[in-house]
């Protein structure tokens, strides 16, 4: 009933206090408003999402429990694809991000990385390429048509925030996250994964760039593909990190440097999220004999 508090009447307050407790309310609407005068966390940044990051955190599954969707309508774009994204429907809309995997290679090679994305808090893609032996190029035109695809479909288009957007990519799909970043200057963020092109320069990005390399790299070795790219792209945002003792094929597996580099990249670009630049500035120890990273280069503070 009205008036009634847990089926007890509603307390009746003294006139002091009444008169107290609107002079207070008064005071902080013409201040600016209640919510003006102590400004909130998520005031001041309205794309964070989730809980305080710890490096641990970063490295296994997100706060965010994670659902599935065959993507529609892939061809002629790309040839299928598979979407994750958090059932999470209280915390407002989340950035996008479409991933593309590397030369004779198919989603499944890398699918890991989907859904821990999308536990963090991301609407994720990842497709299977056209062919399997399309050239960087063609595999930067379909990761753009797999991300335009997502922001389409009315299954999960409610959940995304069409201005933040990004791409990653392994091997010859990380060449091609490179090309379609040239091609699409409004994407926020973009994270190679030891990319390779037979293109070096790439000074036409100037979108936010984390390229991952490995040691043991034969087929991308990073003097010939990640450096270059790293040192040419224009975007003032970048860094380099590359992995000890590890080979091309190190996103096969979940990684927990990959995992945290890349949540925390995308979390500071995609979400304007500046919790996530301490993972990132100075970065993770370098150790090349011994630790899980040999080499690591940023322009901070990111």
């Amino acid at each position: 009933m009205p008036g009634m508090i847990s089926g007890r009447a509603r307390p009746r307050l003294s006139r002091s206090v009444r008169v107290a407790t609107r002079f207070t309310l008064t005071a902080a609407l013409l201040a600016g408003g209640v919510a003006a005068a102590v400004p909130s966390q998520a005031a001041a940044n309205p794309f964070e999402r989730g809980p305080a990051p710890t490096q641990a955190g970063l490295e296994r599954p997100g706060p965010f429990q994670v659902g599935q969707l065959q993507a529609q309508n892939a061809l002629p774009g790309f040839a299928a694809g598979r979407i994750y994204y958090p059932t999470d429907t209280t915390q407002g809309t989340f950035g996008a991000v479409a991933i593309v995997p590397g030369f004779v290679s198919s989603w499944e090679s890398i699918q890991w990385i989907g859904p821990r994305l999308a536990s963090h808090g991301f609407v994720v893609i990842g497709i299977d390429t056209l062919t399997p032996t399309d050239i960087p190029a063609d595999r930067g035109n379909q990761v753009l048509a797999a991300l335009d695809n997502l922001l389409n479909d009315r299954r999960v288009n409610s959940r995304i925030d069409r201005s933040r957007t990004a791409l990653a990519g392994w091997s010859m799909g990380g060449g091609g996250v490179l090309e379609a970043a040239r091609n699409r200057p409004g994407l926020k963020a973009i994270v190679p994964w030891a990319p390779w092109d037979i293109e070096k320069n790439f000074s036409g990005v100037r979108v936010p760039t984390l390229i991952i390399g490995d040691e043991f790299d034969e087929l991308a070795p990073v003097d010939e593909h990640a450096i270059p790219f790293y040192n040419t792209v224009s975007t003032p945002s970048k860094a380099y990190a590359n992995l000890n003792n590890t080979d091309h094929f190190f996103v096969w597996n979940d990684n927990p440097i990959q995992s945290r580099l890349t949540v925390s990249w995308l979390k500071r670009y995609v979400d304007n999220d500046t919790r996530y630049s301490q993972f990132l500035c100075p970065g993770p120890a370098v150790d090349p004999a011994f630790g899980l990273v040999q080499d690591y280069r940023a322009r901070c503070p990111l």
